[in-house]
């Protein structure tokens, strides 16, 4: 494999990065991968030991990059003087751009070709944050499709229509090959559009799809097209939830701290329940994307983190519209939204509907976050 061609992987802190890195390093050992991590200084220490376990299982130093070299501030507490105390909002993330996306633009800078490995999983519809520089490439792993949008839309256009069906006929034989080609050759339509087409021909053969991309991609400047041959064309691998915490696991790393779900106790029609709460996301401790429901387990947990977010909000400025981090943390406020909690959790159970047996038998710990809501939800460059 081509040495100029560098392969590099961002280890946010949370499940899939951490997943990611112990999947490639298992599965294709023969990448040679830089790790990396953006420090806020603002993470959990959980974040921080994840990061050391992973240190040691890959056998390989993780880069710290920090946005600034500030000797009296950490890069956080820089920026919001910059800011004049204006916190980060889901309308304005100053936070990941300056914090997350300005650190690996700067680490990526110059022009030497760079394969980025990104953990987003098989059972998520999203690209996450993909570089707009030519000479990066985006790989997806734990997906069928571990192409980014950017290269199949090339790959797929109709003008590429003769060339990519010329690719199929030379590299493809597969036993359904006549099949392929029809599909190949079909031009993209109003009523066969792209992702319909991609999906047709990544369910007929994933690996002869992967093929005819590389050999695309040896056509363009591309990262890719300077090499001469790329183990994950042969990836047939979907990983889904479920997968990333089995490799988390198995490999002994384990599962980020924040993610172990500890009990609270509510009341619910003058009876007391047993309810679960975590932590849904890696990131900064006060992250404004946090459910009501994982503020309370800050205050409740860490609770001098809690603190120091609440200490933040002064001049009008708070976490989340609408309400402040003391009146949440009121015993009233911390009471309801338990209840709320509870009560949503319990109706999402009795809603659920599954075909499989161990479905319906298990009482899964997912339940107890909204994993759907909340990993649709945040930038990505903080939480994968």
């Amino acid at each position: 494999m081509s040495k100029e061609v560098k392969h590099v992987l961002g280890i946010s802190g949370g499940k899939d990065s951490a997943a990611l890195a112990i999947y490639l390093n298992n599965i294709y050992p023969e990448l040679d991968i830089e790790y990396y991590s953006c420090d806020t200084g603002k993470e959990l220490k959980e974040t921080y030991d994840l990061i050391d376990s992973l240190e040691v299982y890959l056998g390989k130093n993780i880069k710290v990059l920090k946005a600034v070299s500030d000797e009296n501030h950490d890069p956080f507490d820089h920026f919001l003087d910059v800011y004049g105390g204006y916190l980060p909002s889901n309308t304005a993330r100053w936070c990941t751009k300056k914090l997350k996306l300005m650190p690996f633009e700067k680490y990526i800078a110059g022009d030497a070709p760079i394969v980025s490995y990104v953990g987003i999983r098989g059972d998520e519809d999203r690209e996450g944050y993909i570089s707009k520089k030519a000479n990066v490439q985006s790989i997806f792993p734990f997906r069928q499709n571990i192409w980014s949008e950017d290269v199949i839309t090339k790959v797929l256009k109709n003008e590429n229509l003769e060339f990519i069906l010329k690719l199929y006929q030379e590299s493809c034989f597969h036993d359904n090959k006549d099949r392929i080609l029809e599909i190949a050759k079909t031009p993209l339509s109003n009523n066969y559009n792209q992702k319909t087409k991609l999906g047709f021909l990544l369910d007929s053969s994933t690996k002869d799809f992967n093929k005819v991309v590389f050999q695309f991609l040896k056509t363009t400047d591309y990262p890719l097209g300077k090499v001469e041959s790329y183990p994950l064309i042969e990836n047939e691998d979907i990983l889904v939830r479920s997968d990333i915490f089995s490799i988390l696991k198995e490999s002994g790393v384990g599962v980020p701290g924040y993610y172990e779900k500890r009990e609270y106790k509510v009341e619910i029609d003058g009876e007391e329940k047993t309810g679960y709460y975590s932590r849904s996301r890696s990131g900064c401790f006060f992250c404004f994307f946090q459910q009501k429901i994982e503020w309370v387990w800050l205050y409740e947990n860490h609770n001098e983190l809690f603190n120091k977010a609440l200490a933040y909000e002064k001049e009008g400025y708070t976490w989340q519209q609408g309400e402040t981090l003391e009146e949440l943390s009121s015993p009233k406020r911390v009471k309801a939204i338990k209840k709320e909690h509870f009560t949503r959790i319990q109706r999402t159970k009795n809603n659920f509907k599954s075909p499989n047996l161990v479905d319906i038998l298990t009482d899964s710990d997912e339940w107890e976050i909204d994993w759907e809501e909340e990993e649709g939800r945040g930038c990505a460059a903080c939480f994968i």
